[in-house]
């Protein structure tokens, strides 16, 4: 018991979340990594557009560090989270393709 208990412990402490470059933390369940390696990062303005139910974001290489190639991500209003910081954020797991988490500025919502 005492194995499993520690087994679980550190998978929690590895769940920690990183910061946002403005210093506001992405929830555990979006993020892996470090601010250096992490899947959550600001995305420029200008990829997000707001669409009728949500949200299209394109994103080319350079507009997040995990992407490698042009993408175009449709996102459903009610799956957005709050940004605390008025930009949007984006959350990529396991892989550039698959958005986890994305964080819209109030003013989405």
């Amino acid at each position: 018991m005492i194995a499993v208990m520690s087994t679980m412990f550190a998978y929690v402490s590895c769940a920690n979340a990183h910061d946002a470059q403005s210093g506001w933390k992405y929830e555990p369940y979006c993020c892996n990594g470090n601010n250096h390696t992490g899947d959550c990062q600001m995305i420029p303005t200008k990829s997000v557009r707001i669409v009728q139910g949500g949200y299209q974001v394109t994103l080319a290489p350079g507009d997040h560090r995990l992407v490698t190639r042009s993408h175009v991500f449709k996102l459903p209003q009610q799956t957005a989270r709050r940004s605390q910081d008025s930009e949007y954020h984006l959350c990529l797991f396991p892989d550039e393709n698959t958005p986890r988490c994305f964080y819209a500025p109030d003013m989405g919502f």
